[in-house]
């Protein structure tokens, strides 16, 4: 089943056949909207508008766990995450998409695992994103006519504001970054830790404030460009079905067995309560212990 998670400017999935949208709970909160679930030639389908229909959260309050939670208790085995960005690279330019495979966590005000007190884990995220469905992306979306960048580092900046000269400067120059966005981090370490494979394919909208022919971003041109990439980044979507086929073989990247040997608390020190929580996260795993 593929999980899609919609940005700026992608709030609704159109040719779904059974499109409904569906509330599904979570006890990490509510997610951000309810979620579009369907077919597209067979293959389930569940979309979530990552800010919600009509913009309502900002990038530092989307309930990021309830988000990732609720589309592994659907059956979400693969989550395509779409989302507008900035580029620290002339050659990556407004309208390209990013095929991101490294992040820099610059934000500072979410909740960035489902394990705690009570249920300690933890993940590599050394390679953050899923390299066979980052191909099927990229092939994706050169079919739906947009140009693509295999490879990319994203700096994931908290928001809401856009980034200082100084800032932009730094992240292109001294970081080596090639993207910039405010919502990157955590999804993609969330996703891991849920043992989802997650592809993050970044729309490029602007060359945040460094570029000295641009000046400072300007969100009437953002918005511009947005709507041209949401309409290719749609296709994109349209065209996976086919390329990943219908039978879901093993990840072989390891993404749907990354909590294999992640809990360290020892099966009599867990809390009831923290593993309830995680029935759907990490139920594979302590399914497999309580047994």
């Amino acid at each position: 089943m593929i999980g899609v998670i919609g940005g700026s400017g992608i709030y609704d999935m159109n040719g779904l056949e059974g499109a409904e949208w569906r509330e599904v709970n979570s006890p990490f909160g509510a997610p951000s909207d309810l979620i579009l679930t369907g077919t597209l030639n067979g293959t389930p389908i569940a979309f979530l508008p990552r800010h919600g229909r009509g913009h309502a959260h900002s990038p530092s309050t989307v309930p990021y766990r309830a988000n990732i939670d609720t589309l592994k208790r659907l059956g979400v085995t693969d989550v395509i995450s779409v989302g507008a960005c900035g580029s620290f690279r002339e050659a990556m330019a407004p309208g390209d998409f990013v095929i991101v495979d490294q992040y820099i966590d610059r934000t500072i005000q979410r909740e960035k695992s489902f394990f705690g007190a009570g249920c300690v884990a933890h993940v590599s995220v050394a390679q953050p994103t899923c390299t066979r469905l980052g191909n099927a992306c990229a092939s994706a979306a050169e079919a739906a006519g947009a140009r693509v960048h295999r490879g990319g580092t994203y700096l994931a900046m908290e928001g809401p504001q856009f980034s200082t000269l100084a800032e932009s400067r730094l992240y292109r120059e001294k970081w080596a970054c090639d993207v910039i966005g405010m919502t990157g981090m955590p999804e993609a370490k969330l996703a891991r830790e849920a043992e989802l494979c997650y592809a993050s394919v970044a729309m490029i909208t602007d060359y945040d404030s460094w570029h000295p022919d641009h000046g400072e971003v300007d969100v009437t041109a953002i918005i511009a460009t947005l709507t041209a990439n949401a309409a290719r980044g749609k296709e994109m979507v349209r065209a996976l079905p086919a390329l990943l086929g219908e039978d879901r073989a093993p990840c072989p990247d390891g993404c749907d067995h990354a909590l294999e040997y992640a809990i360290l608390t020892a099966p009599d020190a867990r809390d009831p309560g923290m593993l309830a929580r995680l029935d759907a996260v990490a139920g594979r795993v302590l399914n497999r212990v309580a047994e």
